[in-house]
């Protein structure tokens, strides 16, 4: 990577941790680097981002590699996207005519990037903050190992302003670490995610055939999660997946109740959607055991509650040394996995009533996605705005 980047006069942040909403970096007296066009090119699709898309766009400026050609693709904006994206210094391209929301307006961004195509594609939501070190993280990866098709984020939720949003950002922390454990990824995310050009371009010529959707296509234009679909699309034609640790990003978390469940109908319907399309394979099959999980997960919650309820009424409740070990436990596990994220997040947890309220509102929206699923109905997109500038 060192060979193919040029020099710039700023120091560079080296060492990144993101927790609650804020970005820690300790500094060294490395430069930042430049990383030329034809190596790597950044796609930040956008609709009516004006508020948000500053922030990512200078994010990306401060990378320890900082990328040369940034496009914004304005995906039909009534607001001032564009203007902020020139102001930045980024290139604009304006979808024309396109109805199949992010996978669409990708799609037609890539369909220009093949008279001047790079080595690697960046692929960064307009609300989206990433680590100083991703890029370089992410290039260093993709250099290293040639069957490597995606280093995918890994997201974190932004600084809480509620207890809704403290949940998310504990189901975030929870996620960051079953991944970095298991370095199994179970979806390039959509939020920032590198991929190598080859696959991209393998995944586009085996459209329509062993994998669906349209030939040519590189996103899946049916998919309302085009990247759950694209991780099993990569899957599908053997290529690898990674989430190193220093390549983090943070992201909105959902305001109001309402919001989350749109956008967890949405993530779970999705999923079920494209298993549908790919059916039972050897890769599905993981993906096909954790949708039947959350089912049992249900279905025990339930059982639990009624059993409870009945002992209660019937005056034979007890608490058993045994399963108050067992409930220790947990409490513990919770605990621990989301420590990083700080004092609220820790006392949430601690409470548990709190996250099994959380939990519930998660199964009731997988319940939802299912019946939509079943029944083919089209669920809503939810875009949420941005917070008030200047609003830590």
């Amino acid at each position: 990577m060192e060979a193919n980047a040029a020099e710039g006069a700023a120091p560079a942040a080296r060492t990144v941790t993101m927790h609650g909403g804020q970005v820690q970096a300790t500094t060294s007296e490395r430069t930042r680097r430049s990383v030329p066009a034809d190596r790597l090119v950044v796609l930040v699709p956008a609709h009516d981002e004006a508020e948000a898309l500053g922030g990512t766009l200078d994010a990306l400026a401060e990378q320890t590699s900082a990328p040369q050609r940034v496009l914004v693709v304005a995906d039909s904006c009534t607001d001032d996207t564009a203007d902020v994206a020139r102001a930045h210094g980024a290139e604009v391209v304006e979808t024309v005519a396109n109805r199949a929301r992010k996978a669409g307006a990708l799609n037609q961004a890539l369909v220009r990037l093949r008279t001047s195509p790079a080595d690697y594609v960046l692929v960064v939501d307009a609300d989206t903050r990433l680590a100083p070190t991703f890029v370089e993280t992410a290039l260093a990866r993709l250099d290293d190992d040639e069957r490597l098709g995606a280093v995918s984020g890994i997201f974190e939720g932004e600084r809480p302003r509620s207890v809704l949003q403290q949940l998310q950002a504990n189901e975030y922390e929870r996620y960051r670490t079953q991944i970095l454990t298991t370095r199994r990824v179970s979806v390039v995310t959509g939020t920032a995610s590198m991929f190598r050009r080859a696959a991209l371009e393998e995944v586009a010529a085996a459209r329509g055939g062993r994998l669906p959707g349209s030939p040519g296509d590189v996103y899946d234009r049916a998919a309302i999660t085009e990247d759950s679909e694209l991780t099993l699309a990569l899957k599908t034609l053997g290529w690898r997946l990674d989430a190193p640790q220093e390549c983090a990003c943070l992201t909105e978390l959902m305001p109001t109740w309402g919001d989350l469940h749109r956008q967890r109908v949405r993530w779970y319907k999705g999923m079920l959607d494209n298993l549908r399309e790919y059916g039972v394979s050897r890769v599905t099959a993981r993906y096909i055991g954790q949708q039947l999980m959350i089912g049992v997960g249900m279905a025990t919650l339930a059982l639990l509650t009624v059993l409870t309820v009945a002992s209660v009424v019937a005056g034979v409740f007890a608490v058993s040394p045994f399963w108050l070990a067992i409930g220790g436990v947990f409490v513990v596990n919770r605990l621990v996995t989301v420590w990083p994220v700080g004092r609220d997040g820790r006392l949430l947890a601690a409470a548990i009533l709190p996250e099994i309220v959380y939990d519930v509102a998660l199964q009731a929206a997988f319940l939802r996605a299912v019946v939509c699923a079943v029944a083919r109905r089209d669920v809503t997109w939810n875009h949420v705005a941005p917070p008030p500038t200047g609003v830590a």
